[in-house]
C-alpha cells in the first residue's frame, strides 16, 4: 500500500487572560511530548506557539498590546491570518487542551481552521479535551486522543498517510464522529507505558524558547527583574501515589477513558541526567520540575536528587512537592532537604491547600495532618538551607464554611511571618475530568452546560455553596492583598495583562 507524506503542525493557541491576571504562554510539555515521537518516526513536525508567534512575530507588540474578546477576556497572540498562514503548510493539526479556561481559544482555531482547511486532519487532546468530547469534536476536530499520546499520535498519522478519507475506528485511545454519531474507544490498560525510558526523548528544540526567555514569565516562581532566564521544564515521573478530589489523576483509573494513566511510574536517573544533558545543549541553565509528586517514592527521590548534584543546573520545583515527603514524623527532614538543596533546587511551591484537617481529609487525599506537623519548623528549615518558597493555599469547597477559611489565611499570615516567601490564594475550581466536577454537578453547585470561561481560579464559580461566590472572590482577593510583601505583589502586577 502507497503511503503518501503528510506533515505535522503542533499549535498552542493564542492566550485568553483575565484583566489584571497574569498572561504566561503555555509551553506545556505535551508537544515536546509528541513531537519526540513523531520525529522518531520520521514524521516531519513543527510546533507553532500562537501566543508569542516566531520569525518575524512582533514579540513585545503582542504582550504589550492584548485585544479585547467579546468574553470580557483579553486575548494576547498572534492574528487568526497568521495562524491560517502557518496552518496552511501542514496535513495534521494537533491542539492540545488541558486547561479548561483555554477552551474557548482552542475552539476559536479549530472552527477557523476547519472553514479554511476543511481537509486538513484536526487532532485534540488532554484533560480537557477528553471530558468535553462533544464541544470538542461539535468544534471540527476529527479525532481526541483520550490518554497518553505518543503512540497514538503516530497512529493517527499514519491512519492519515493511508487514506485521504480516513477511519479511526480500529483505534484504542480516541474519541470521533461517524455521520454523526460519538464514538469513544477507551483506553487499553495494555498500553499504558510503564517503563517510561521507553517514550522517546522531549523534542525541546520544537519550542520557541528564546522567545520565552525574552518574556521570562515562567510557570511560577519570582525572579530578579531584567535577569537573564534560560528555563525549560520536564518531568522525571508521571501519576501521582494521591487522588485528591480537585485533581484530574483522580479520575485516570481503571475503567476510564483514559485508562489507569494516573498511577505513579518514574524514570531511571540515567533517563532524567541524559534529559538534563539534552536541555543544557539548548542553552538551558533553569530546570522547571513538574513532576506531580517529585518524592513519590521517597527512597528513589533521594537516590535521584544525590545523583543531580552537580549537573550545572539550578532546579525549581514550582508543580509542588508534596509536604508529607519534607516530613519524618511530623518534623522537618533534613535528609530530603539537604539533598535538594545540594541537587541545586533553589524554588519550591509548597501546596499547604487549607488549614482545615476536615477539608484535607474530605478532598486532598488525607495527605497531611496540618495539626500535627510542624509547618512552621519546616518553613524555617527551608529557608535555613536557602530556598525561595511559596505557599498555595485553596478555598470555596462546596461545604467549606467561612471559619474554616479564615483558619486558612490565619495559616498562610502565620507561615509568612516565618519565612515563607509569598502565598498563592486559589479559588476551588471543579475542573472537567476531575471527580470534584461530578460532585459539584451531582450538588447543584455548577451546570454540566457550564460556561468554560468562568473556570477561573481568581473568580468563584460555583453557586450554593456554604460561603456564596461573591464573598469568595472579595476574601480570596483580600487574602493576597493583606499577606504578602509589597515586592511579591508588584512583581505579580508588572506581568499583569492590561488593555
Amino acid at each position: 500500500m502507497a503511503f503518501r507524506d503528510v506533515s505535522v503542525l503542533l499549535l498552542y493557541p493564542p492566550n485568553q487572560t483575565a484583566p489584571g491576571t497574569v498572561c504566561k504562554p503555555n509551553g506545556s510539555l505535551a508537544y515536546p511530548n509528541l513531537g519526540g515521537a513523531l520525529r522518531e518516526h520520521g514524521v516531519p513536525v513543527r510546533v507553532f506557539d500562537a501566543c508569542v508567534g516566531a520569525d518575524a512575530d512582533p514579540l513585545t507588540e503582542l504582550f504589550a498590546n492584548p485585544t479585547p474578546l467579546p468574553n470580557g477576556l483579553l486575548r494576547t497572540g498572534v492574528s487568526d491570518e497568521r495562524i491560517l498562514e502557518v496552518v496552511a503548510d501542514h496535513d495534521i493539526v494537533g491542539i492540545t487542551s488541558i486547561f479548561t479556561d483555554q477552551e474557548t481559544m482552542v475552539l476559536h482555531c479549530a472552527r477557523l481552521i476547519r472553514a479554511a482547511f476543511p481537509e486538513k486532519v484536526l487532532v485534540s487532546g488532554g484533560v480537557n479535551a477528553r471530558s468535553r468530547l462533544p464541544q470538542f469534536l461539535g468544534a471540527g476536530f476529527d479525532v481526541v486522543c483520550l490518554s497518553e499520546a505518543e503512540q497514538t499520535i503516530v497512529d493517527i498519522v499514519d491512519t492519515v498517510r493511508r487514506s485521504r478519507q480516513p477511519s479511526f475506528a480500529h483505534l484504542h485511545g480516541v474519541a470521533f464522529l461517524d455521520d454523526g454519531r460519538l464514538c469513544v474507544n477507551p483506553a487499553r490498560t495494555g498500553d499504558l507505558v510503564w517503563d517510561l525510558d521507553t517514550l522517546p526523548m522531549p523534542a525541546w528544540d520544537l519550542l520557541p524558547n528564546d522567545r520565552y526567555w525574552t518574556i521570562a514569565r515562567p510557570h511560577s516562581g519570582l525572579f530578579e527583574p531584567g535577569a537573564e532566564l534560560r528555563y525549560a521544564t520536564m518531568m522525571t515521573s508521571l501519576g501521582c501515589p494521591f487522588h485528591c478530589a480537585y485533581c484530574h489523576i483522580a479520575g485516570e483509573h481503571e475503567g476510564s477513558l483514559s485508562g489507569p494513566i494516573g498511577r505513579f511510574r518514574v524514570k531511571s536517573d540515567d533517563r532524567v541526567l541524559a534529559e538534563i544533558e539534552a536541555l543544557k545543549r539548548l542553552g538551558v541553565d533553569n530546570v522547571f520540575i513538574e513532576d506531580d509528586s517529585l518524592l513519590g517514592d521517597k527512597r528513589r527521590g533521594l537516590r535521584l536528587l544525590q545523583k543531580v548534584r552537580g549537573a550545572g543546573v539550578t532546579i525549581c520545583d514550582l508543580n509542588g512537592i508534596n509536604l508529607i515527603h519534607l516530613l519524618k514524623r511530623w518534623k522537618p527532614d533534613h535528609e530530603v532537604l539537604g539533598a535538594l538543596a545540594e541537587a541545586g533546587f533553589t524554588q519550591i511551591n509548597m501546596p499547604f491547600e487549607s488549614g482545615s484537617l476536615r477539608i484535607i481529609r474530605k478532598y486532598a487525599s488525607n495527605k497531611l495532618n496540618v495539626e500535627k506537623a510542624d509547618l512552621s519548623g519546616l518553613i524555617v528549615a527551608m529557608k535555613e538551607y536557602g530556598f525561595q518558597i511559596y505557599g498555595n493555599y485553596m478555598m470555596g469547597y462546596p461545604d467549606e464554611t467561612l471559619e474554616e477559611i479564615e483558619t486558612t489565611i490565619r495559616l498562610a499570615r502565620e507561615h509568612v511571618s516565618y519565612g515563607l516567601d509569598a502565598a498563592n490564594f486559589f479559588l476551588v475550581v471543579p475542573l472537567p475530568g476531575a471527580p470534584l466536577f461530578d460532585l459539584a454537578v451531582a450538588g447543584g453547585h455548577i451546570s454540566p452546560d457550564f460556561d468554560p470561561d468562568t473556570m477561573n481560579i481568581y473568580h468563584a464559580n460555583m453557586t450554593g455553596t456554604v460561603v456564596p461566590a461573591a464573598v469568595l472572590t472579595q476574601l480570596r482577593a483580600r487574602a493576597w492583598e493583606e499577606v504578602n510583601s509589597a515586592t511579591w505583589k508588584d512583581a505579580k502586577r508588572a506581568w499583569a495583562a492590561t488593555v
